[in-house]
């Protein structure tokens, strides 16, 4: 049975949505979520994906342009990457804004401060870690980098990508460059290249593959890389994310180093950490500002500890439920001799319930799906005084800030534009008990 076509159809984009899309409509009244266009646009755009209540697709023409498009700077691929490309940033800090106050308004809730979104004003070359994939051009019988198509399970051939540090897309194409070199290596072997470096631009690199047999690189070949530490990894093949079955191959120093306000951390290739480290750090200035210093600190959903490690002060306790971001925060806590003052606990926030205390401060930084109802439920049960909370989806975060609306008001809020030119928004707000 062949695979239906999906149209090519012609349409109005409205407004910006929750998901980075901009809104449409079909001339029978079904609701178009499209990627490529701006809002007032006329476009045609191919469908990629049809529901019974809504479509998906991606714009292949402009009709009519907004004023507000750009050239993307990735023109072939930035619909993988970072699809608001097409928008100039100014632009992209308004719709941000409209995303968080309209995520507020659906549960009724009107922010006491205007929305602004802080930004170092950088756009490109900020992300300090990128997962490739490979692609194998059937013509050329050649290996290349590449991304998944956007709305698609096909890919892309890429030579990198300007969100990158120069020295990730480097190192990418060096690595591509190699394998090309080595008789019968081809992309159905391989799974992903993750390629970080640290403040400095230092690489470490991890190649991860389909096959424990596959063959292992020379140091004289890694040397030539240009990197500090490579790894070599035998990933599932069953599993479609790039998850660490064996090690094969170590060479060089594979972790990496940097300095959050002031505290050095040390963390691995493929280890929880923060892709935009300035942003981030004004972040933790200004969530600093509501930590008490005689008051002990709860840090949620805490990662690798870079909350609590840098803004806690002297009684932290820090719960996390992944095992490896656990080892490494333990690995930091002992580096600085801070085993007297932090606790490290291996669970999820919502069985770890008893740490939350009516005379401690909780900081949280869940993930998109945002706080469990059991901790909403703890939190109101022991009223601390001030909740902190970060989230990456100002949606759920809203929902949250409803259900809390019985006991805590907002004290204070602000936006943060931790990855230009995509859709994602990180909204800190401050929470007070009434």
């Amino acid at each position: 049975m062949s695979k239906k076509i999906l149209p090519v159809v012609e349409l109005h984009l409205d407004k910006i949505v929750g998901g980075g899309q901009t809104l449409g409509q079909l001339d029978y009244g079904k609701k178009a979520f499209i990627w490529g266009g701006l809002p007032g646009e006329k476009v045609t755009a191919q469908i990629t994906k049809k529901k019974s209540n809504l479509v998906e697709g991606v714009v292949v023409d402009i009709i009519t342009p907004s004023d507000q498009r750009v050239k993307p700077r990735d023109e072939t691929s930035y619909l993988s990457t970072s699809p608001w490309q097409i928008m100039s940033f100014d632009a992209e800090q308004h719709y941000k804004s409209a995303l968080i106050e309209e995520a507020f308004e659906l549960h009724d809730i009107v922010l006491p401060e205007p929305i602004s979104i802080y930004t170092d004003g950088k756009e490109y070359e900020y992300r300090n870690k990128i997962e490739f994939s490979w692609w194998w051009d059937k013509e050329s019988e050649q290996l290349d980098l590449a991304f998944f198509r956007r709305g698609t399970h096909g890919k892309i051939p890429i030579e990198g990508t300007s969100l990158a540090h120069p020295n990730i897309n480097k190192a990418a194409v060096a690595v591509r460059n190699l394998l090309r070199q080595k008789e019968g290596v081809q992309a159905y072997m391989l799974k992903t290249l993750l390629v970080r470096c640290d403040h400095d631009g230092n690489i470490a690199l991890q190649l991860y593959v389909k096959e424990p047999g596959f063959i292992q690189l020379t140091g004289e070949e890694l040397k030539n890389l240009g990197i500090t530490g490579f790894e070599l990894i035998f990933s599932n093949p069953r599993s479609p994310a790039s998850v660490i079955t064996e090690r094969l191959q170590q060479w060089g120093v594979t972790t990496l180093n940097d300095t959050i306000l002031g505290v050095p951390f040390t963390y691995a290739v493929e280890g929880f950490f923060q892709i935009n480290l300035p942003v981030y750090e004004q972040a933790l200035s200004d969530m600093k500002q509501w930590v008490s210093a005689d008051k002990p600190v709860v840090d949620l959903y805490s990662g690798v500890g870079t909350i609590g490690l840098t803004i806690g002060g002297e009684n932290v306790t820090m719960v996390e439920i992944n095992e490896n971001a656990v080892r490494e925060m333990k690995r930091n806590i002992t580096a600085l001799d801070r085993e007297k003052a932090v606790k490290a606990v291996l669970a999820p926030s919502e069985t770890a319930l008893e740490h939350i205390t009516s005379d401690a401060t909780i900081i949280v930084d869940p993930p998109r799906a945002g706080l469990h109802e059991d901790v909403v439920d703890k939190l109101l049960k022991s009223t601390p005084e001030r909740i902190i909370y970060l989230s990456c989806n100002p949606v759920t975060q809203a929902r949250d800030v409803a259900k809390l609306a019985e006991k805590y008001g907002i004290r204070a809020h602000q936006g943060y534009n931790f990855f230009p030119r995509t859709p994602h928004i990180e909204n800190l707000v401050i929470l007070d008990r009434k």
